[in-house]
């Protein structure tokens, strides 16, 4: 076994395995089927492409467990989330960028990396040989599922994610809509107006949503069956779940003075920047299933968005994961072939930021392989430590599905308040254990590689 390593996927989290391994001396071939092999999602050929929103959620470190998966990842130097910081957008207490900018850049830096060189080849099956990290994500082409599938004696679960639709700026009546954050959050005036914000009465909301349970909507495909990942619901699944759903979720009127009007809205549709220029806005929660022409038809009865144009109508994709409580050590190795690690969405971690840095453990722990080093165990008490502690065991194997990094999973502490009351003072100690137990173990690596 040759000391190189290999990686199947050039999205988040075979970007961010890359750079980690590479960055301690190891070589690496990053092997991505675009442009030869397309899939539903992607539209261009660059590394690390956003097919759906362009947010990396939460920037709040101390009370927000997603922050903090940013300032981990960030101290180790992480490409991903640097990356995103240097193309970042106002977005109020958000990370959010310009999904473009941010695909070029990660594209170049892998490209210039003197120990990553890029590869078009497909690979279809999983390697006997070699030492290798599987990033293919959730839109896993189907003849390496099926090399998975086969291996692993169990077929790949599955769930359906949504594309929320994009929408070109200078169509926006801003009559109707204006510019603010919730709260007013943010420390600059720009952040505090970072959102779009299209107010609608108790009637116009009404028959909005009578509208979307009404509309045509995308048809699976015979013997196509899988579920819903709960935090990227389409719209009209939210809808069917009761008139008010959409009010208590991404239409929530509350945080919002419409400048023009007195009237306090009876629900809100909020829209935040896509691109540096502003010449694009994406619909905030707005994942949908519905056809096109349904789409531009109802989406314009939204009050601002009358004469909207579309850049990207939204979709849905079927995407897929492993069952990695049952197929993964606490290493992210296959059990049934250990030279082979699983990294990102296929092992079902869900969003963005969980899923590259999966890819940076990953890239880490199979450095340290290949290197001839120790490889000290991940503390669980960290935001890494706690979702890799959930995928390789801690979830129920029966049960498992898609998750969100959380402080439901992180181990309690002793003598700290439980309950809502105490939420503040355990989210907080949460914070200070993960940060000090992260540091000490990335000074594990200062002098050894």
């Amino acid at each position: 076994m040759d000391n190189s390593l290999n990686i199947i996927g050039g999205g988040m989290a075979g970007c961010e395995a890359a750079w980690q391994a590479a960055n301690m001396g190891v070589d690496v071939t990053l092997y991505e089927m675009r442009p030869k092999v397309k899939t539903f999602a992607h539209q261009t050929e660059k590394l690390g492409e956003m097919v759906c929103s362009n947010s990396f959620r939460s920037n709040d470190h101390e009370q927000n467990a997603v922050g903090l998966l940013h300032w981990e990842m960030m101290l180790a130097n992480g490409l991903i989330i640097n990356t995103a910081y240097q193309n970042k957008l106002p977005a109020g207490g958000a990370l959010a960028v310009d999904r473009v900018e941010f695909a070029d850049s990660i594209t170049r830096k892998i490209n210039g990396h003197p120990n990553i060189r890029i590869s078009k080849e497909e690979i279809t099956k999983l390697p006997i040989e070699g030492r290798w990290i599987v990033a293919t994500g959730p839109l896993t082409s189907s003849k390496l599922a099926n090399s998975i599938a086969e291996l692993s004696g169990t077929d790949a679960l599955a769930f359906f994610d949504a594309i929320a639709p994009i929408i070109y700026f200078d169509t926006i009546d801003m009559s109707k809509a204006w510019m603010q954050s919730r709260y007013d959050k943010g420390e600059t005036e720009e952040e505090r107006t970072a959102y779009l914000n299209c107010p609608m009465s108790k009637e116009q909301y009404n028959k909005f949503i009578f509208a979307l349970l009404a509309a045509d909507k995308t048809e699976f495909k015979d013997g196509e069956t899988a579920t819903y990942f709960n935090g990227c619901l389409p719209i009209e699944v939210m809808a069917e779940r009761g008139l008010e759903t959409l009010r208590f979720g991404p239409m929530k009127p509350v945080g919002l003075t419409n400048p023009h009007s007195e009237e306090k809205p009876y629900a809100v549709v909020q829209l935040r920047r896509d691109n540096a220029l502003g010449t694009l806005y994406n619909i905030v929660g707005f994942q949908t299933k519905m056809k096109y022409g349904a789409q531009k038809e109802i989406l314009r009865m939204i009050p601002g968005l009358e004469e909207a144009k579309f850049a990207r109508l939204g979709g849905i994709h079927r995407n897929s994961f492993i069952n990695s409580p049952s197929l993964l050590d606490q290493q992210l190795r296959f059990k049934p072939r250990s030279n082979i690690r699983f990294a990102g969405q296929i092992t079902g971690v869900e969003g963005y930021v969980e899923s590259a840095s999966i890819g940076l453990l990953s890239g880490r722990l199979a450095a340290l392989e290949i290197l001839g080093k120790d490889i000290p165990d991940v503390p669980t008490d960290t935001a890494i430590g706690s979702l890799v502690n959930h995928i390789t065991g801690g979830a129920n194997a029966k049960t498992f599905q898609p998750m969100n990094v959380n402080f439901g999973l992180f181990p309690t502490i002793n003598g700290v308040k439980g309950g809502r009351k105490g939420r503040v003072e355990r989210y907080r100690a949460y914070t200070q254990r993960a940060k000090s137990s992260w540091s000490n173990w990335l000074s594990y690596f200062d002098g050894r590689i």
